[in-house]
């Protein structure tokens, strides 16, 4: 087939990037020919200030990405749809994750259509976290620019009722594949000498984008546990903010939890996402709103065990007892959690539990979903 995907990719950076370019070369491995169509202009500073982050690595060589879309240009819209629909790609994958999007996709994906093509959206969320005004209605036009919908959770499969309650067109529900190209694992010693960090501690890892849903404030007041300071466990903060920092500063501050919170809080490039990963014992996703997370199927593919919250799709993905934690959105319950975890020795359970259950989250499935569609 000859596939078209639209959406993030090289020079931006981050999980919507790296998704797309591990769909692409999956798709390259099957024998297809592929060609990514990515933005000129994602994130406006003035909706988003400081929202747009570029790589700093050189253009992958094994991928073609071309640059044509203009998130507020209604002019590249139209001229990214008929440069698509002059390809005539057999197949054209539009990642959508966000109603601000909407317009643009939604707009090129319409004037890309051809006889031939089919139009297939991967769903992170249709419904965000943080909610804008018009939002629905931006979903509802994306929605009807496509021919058919994976979501990648059974939450955000039920949204799409709400913008095609006739069941009109068709879609399934595939999981996040595994996140397998941040490296190779390496030893715990190796990884904490590379951060910096001693052994004998344990360390519970939060790492990706910091805003406000992911709930750092709650990791940080299960913290304040005396129990924590008594086991030895420490926090590391491996992402940038993506708002103002100051808050979680103060709280660290307030808490006096400086000695035993370790923030590496500048943008973590993928060759070094493997030592935050490997130093972990435990990765913490205290989300206070979620669909699914690309860095569950991060610490899928490292192994390690996992503490989530009991929100959106992540209780799907993360099954309570067998391969982590599932709490409530609560400080307390997080706390208690962490202890258990550490005084109970559940991590060699665990991990097995892991091991087992990431051969659900291969690349091929998600294939084979957009396919059968």
């Amino acid at each position: 087939m000859k596939i078209i995907i639209l959406g993030t990719a090289w020079p931006y950076r981050g999980g919507l990037s790296a998704f797309n370019e591990r769909l692409a070369r999956q798709y390259q491995q099957e024998g297809h020919e592929v060609e990514i169509v990515t933005f000129t202009l994602q994130y406006p500073s003035f909706l988003f200030p400081g929202k747009t982050q570029y790589s700093e690595e050189p253009a992958p060589e094994d991928l073609k990405i071309t640059r044509k879309l203009n998130a507020i240009n209604p002019f590249s819209w139209i001229s990214t749809g008929l440069y698509i629909r002059r390809q005539k790609p057999d197949l054209v994958i539009t990642k959508f994750w966000l109603p601000f999007m909407a317009p643009a996709l939604g707009t090129a994906n319409r004037v890309a259509k051809h006889k031939g093509t089919r139009r297939i959206s991967i769903l992170d969320n249709l419904i965000p976290h943080e909610k804008r005004p018009g939002d629905k209605l931006f979903a509802k036009y994306f929605v009807n620019s496509v021919d058919g919908m994976v979501a990648m959770s059974k939450s955000v499969l039920a949204d799409v009722d709400l913008f095609d309650p006739g069941h009109k067109k068709p879609r399934t529900f595939c999981p996040h594949p595994l996140y397998d190209h941040y490296g190779a694992t390496i030893s715990r010693k190796e990884a904490l000498d590379l951060i910096g960090l001693r052994e004998n501690q344990h360390y519970v890892l939060f790492f990706g984008f910091i805003r406000d849903y992911k709930g750092l404030d709650l990791l940080l007041e299960a913290m304040a546990d005396e129990r924590m300071e008594q086991m030895g466990v420490k926090l590391i903060v491996a992402g940038e903010f993506y708002g103002d920092p100051k808050p979680y500063m103060e709280q660290i501050k307030r808490l006096d939890l400086s000695s035993r919170v370790v923030m590496h809080t500048d943008f973590i490039p993928d060759h070094e996402v493997n030592r935050y990963f490997c130093a972990a014992d435990l990765v913490a996703q205290p989300y206070k709103t979620a669909t699914q997370s690309g860095v569950t199927q991060i610490a899928f593919h490292f192994e390690k065990p996992m503490l989530v919250t009991n929100v959106g799709g992540l209780p799907e993905i993360v099954p309570d007892g067998k391969v982590g934690f599932v709490v409530e959105p609560d400080a307390q319950q997080i706390a208690d959690a962490i202890v258990t975890f550490f005084n109970d020795y559940w991590e060699v359970r665990l991990t097995e539990g892991v091991r087992e259950e990431k051969r659900k989250y291969l690349w091929t499935n998600m294939t084979s979903a957009i396919n059968k569609l």
